[in-house]
C-alpha cells in the first residue's frame, strides 16, 4: 500500500501516518518531493483498512497496488495523466510533436531552428546543451552556454524547451532553463539522477535504455514518481538487437503496452528509433496509429553540417511536409495536433 500525503501536510500529519502504519507492526518507506510526500508501506498490509487512513488529516489517497511499479501503475490512478508544460497539453486527446536539433551549436543554428519547427506546428523545442557520447572525443555540448541558447530561443518562438540533464550535480543549474528535464537512454537506470529529478517538480522526460524492458523503464519512472515528481512523461526510442541496418529496433509495441500499464503519457522518437531519415516519417506515423501522445522528432537546418546526429535529422521542409499528413493522421484517430 502506499499513502499520499496532500502537499499542504504538516510534518506532524506525516509523523501520524507512521506512527498508525507502524502501530500495525509494518514499516515505511518516506518520499519527500517539493510537492508530495508518499509514505511507502513495506510488509504484509492485507490487514490495513485503506480507508482508516484517508480520513487522517493531510492524506490525500490511499492505494493498494499490486504491480512492483505502484504510482507508475493503471492501478494506482485509472485516468490518463496530461502534464501542462508553460500551456502545451501533454497525454490526452492531444498530439504534442518536439522537435530540433541534435545539440545545440550555435545561437543562429537553434534560432533558425526553432522559428522553423514552430511554424510547421511543434509546440515544443528540443536541442542538447549536454550530450553523452559514445566516444569521448566526440562533441559533448555547450554546457551552460547552450542553455543560455536555448532560454533565447524559448524567448523568441515562445515555445517551452525540453534537454538533457546528464547526473545529479547539474540537475539545479538545468532546471534553471528548462522546462522538461531529458533523462537519456544510457542515463535510464541511473538510480541517483533519479532521486535527484525526482525532487524538484519540473517534468521528466524518460527515454528507455538501450537494452531495457518494458518494466526495467517503469521501475525507472517509479523512482521520479516516489520521490514526489508525477509530471513524468515516458519516451520509446528503440532498442538494441541483433538487427543492425538501423541504429535501433523501435519498439512498436511498446506504445499501446506501456498505455495499457501506465497511466504516464507516452512520446515515440523515431529518430533515435531508426537513426535514418528517410525512416522517420514512417514509424512516426505508426507511432501515432500504436497510441502514441506525441513525438520527438530532431530537425537540423543542414543535417549534412550538423555536429551530432545529421543522418536521422529532418529538413525544415521534410518536417513541415511530415507535420501535415501527421495532422491528417491526428484527425482520423479522432485526435487533434
Amino acid at each position: 500500500m502506499i499513502i499520499i500525503m496532500k502537499p499542504s501536510a504538516s510534518q506532524a500529519d506525516v509523523d501520524a501516518v507512521v506512527s498508525r502504519v507502524r502501530g500495525f507492526g509494518l514499516d515505511v518507506h518516506l518520499s519527500a518531493g517539493e510537492a508530495h510526500t508518499i509514505v511507502g508501506v513495506l510488509g504484509n498490509t492485507g490487514a490495513l483498512d485503506r480507508s482508516s487512513f484517508e480520513v487522517m488529516p493531510g492524506v490525500e489517497g490511499a492505494v493498494r497496488v499490486s504491480k512492483p511499479y505502484k504510482v507508475a501503475s493503471r492501478e494506482f490512478k485509472s485516468a490518463d495523466t496530461v502534464i501542462d508544460v508553460r500551456g502545451v497539453k501533454i497525454g490526452g486527446e492531444n498530439i504534442v510533436v518536439m522537435a530540433g536539433p541534435c545539440s545545440v551549436e550555435s545561437r543562429s543554428q537553434i534560432i533558425e531552428t526553432a522559428l522553423a519547427v514552430k511554424e510547421a506546428g511543434a509546440q515544443v523545442l528540443r536541442g542538447g546543451a549536454y550530450k553523452p557520447r559514445s566516444s569521448p572525443y566526440s562533441f559533448q555540448g555547450l554546457g551552460e552556454e547552450g542553455l543560455e541558447l536555448l532560454a533565447e530561443a524559448r524567448e523568441v518562438t515562445g515555445m517551452p524547451i525540453i534537454t538533457e540533464v546528464l547526473g545529479p550535480s547539474e540537475v539545479p543549474l538545468v532546471t534553471q532553463y528548462a522546462d522538461i528535464l531529458q533523462i537519456g537512454a544510457r542515463n535510464m537506470q541511473n538510480y541517483r539522477l533519479l532521486q535527484a529529478v525526482g525532487k524538484v517538480e519540473t517534468p521528466v522526460f524518460l527515454k528507455r535504455g538501450m537494452s531495457s524492458t518494458i518494466q526495467d523503464m517503469l521501475m525507472s519512472a517509479e523512482y521520479v514518481l516516489a520521490n514526489g515528481n508525477y509530471n513524468v512523461i515516458l519516451c520509446e526510442r528503440g532498442i538494441r538487437t541483433f538487427e543492425d541496418y538501423t541504429r535501433n529496433t523501435f519498439d512498436i509495441n511498446a506504445i499501446p503496452v506501456l498505455k495499457q500499464l501506465s497511466h504516464l503519457p507516452v512520446i515515440g522518437d523515431p529518430s533515435h528509433g531508426t537513426g535514418k531519415w528517410e525512416l522517420v516519417a514512417p514509424i512516426a506515423k505508426a507511432s501515432l496509429a500504436a497510441g502514441a501522445d506525441g513525438l520527438m522528432i530532431e530537425v537540423h537546418a543542414h543535417p549534412a553540417e550538423a555536429w551530432s546526429d545529421g543522418a536521422q535529422s529532418l529538413k525544415p521542409d521534410r518536417f513541415a511536409t511530415l507535420m501535415a499528413e501527421l495532422r491528417n493522421l491526428a484527425a482520423a484517430l479522432g485526435r487533434s495536433m
